[in-house]
């Protein structure tokens, strides 16, 4: 993209963001030198080839790109809420798409430009397309346009959620393991109530020993 100024769709995909975000920064005056040409909103690009963000007053800093993508688009997917759709007459999201470590869903993808598609029965890939073994690759300069139903369900589909849920479990047993304070260490572990131990066994015994003795001289 040689160019000094880009439409909504490419400042979004430069950004790494949403339209609909896009337009909501557009509409608070945040976006430096953007202006509108009849219905269309014209974004300049800064020396980085970045459209500009201003700082929000308030919130966190936002997540968008600052510099231009190096990482390959990488877009998969998700053949298990296909089948929840079909299944619960839902309309989840079934295109993964993601950028860099940012991952986005849509019902639909516009690829303007070439891209290649990879298979690799034997080597799922974990690290880019959660799993898959079929994904497409997209070269970072390819505009990516992301579609959505405008009756679909939106948010993370079930399987996505189901992942982070089994995630999050997993990520919890694990600091319990982890932690010192809940780990009982044999040596040091105090007995339950209402238990007796070994210890105390003994002491009870030497205690009733010479009661005994005293209870048979008493009677005997």
């Amino acid at each position: 993209m040689n160019i000094s100024i880009v439409t909504t769709t490419q400042a979004a995909f430069l950004l790494n963001i949403s339209t609909g975000r896009l337009r909501t920064l557009l509409n608070q005056g945040r976006v430096q030198g953007a202006h509108k040409i009849k219905r269309l909103w014209m974004i300049p690009l800064n020396h980085r080839g970045m459209p500009e963000i201003k700082s929000g007053s308030r919130g966190p800093e936002g997540t968008w790109n600052k510099l231009r993508r190096k990482a390959k688009t990488i877009v998969h997917v998700l053949r298990k809420t296909i089948d929840y759709n079909r299944d619960n007459k839902t309309s989840h999201p079934v295109v993964a798409v993601k950028v860099g470590d940012k991952k986005d869903y849509c019902h639909a993808l516009k690829i303007n430009g070439p891209c290649q598609i990879v298979y690799q029965p034997h080597q799922p890939n974990k690290s880019q397309a959660g799993g898959a073994r079929l994904w497409i690759e997209v070269e970072p300069e390819v505009l990516v346009e992301r579609k959505y139903f405008s009756n679909g369900d939106y948010g993370p589909p079930p399987e996505v959620v189901q992942q982070r849920s089994k995630l999050k479990k997993a990520e919890g047993r694990r600091q319990k393991r982890c932690d010192p304070a809940t780990t009982t260490v044999a040596s040091g572990s105090a007995p339950r109530e209402g238990t007796r131990t070994k210890r105390g066994n003994a002491h009870q015994k030497r205690e009733r020993a010479p009661k005994e003795a005293e209870e048979k001289i008493a009677y005997g």
